[in-house]
């Protein structure tokens, strides 16, 4: 990945370290999904991860996840 993670949030919050991985997570992947405009499968490629397994960290972190992009069929007007 070519963007660098802040992580002065994580660092400033008094925290055990099971908390400290999990804002750690919640953080990367929420960075690999805006870089990939939303595209969970592209973020899971980028991560090294399988499509699934990131599926299930972003429900058990409570990652918000950008929505993904609205795909638009066809010209207007036709």
């Amino acid at each position: 990945m070519s963007t660098l993670i802040d992580l002065s949030p994580v660092l400033e919050a008094p925290c055990d370290y099971r908390d400290a991985v999990c804002a750690f997570k919640r953080r990367l992947i929420e960075c690999a999904l805006r870089e990939q405009r939303g595209n969970r499968t592209h973020a899971a490629r980028a991560l090294g991860l399988q499509r699934t397994y990131l599926l299930r960290l972003i429900r058990d972190l409570g990652v918000v996840a950008p929505p993904p992009p609205v795909r638009v069929r066809g010209r207007p007007g036709e």
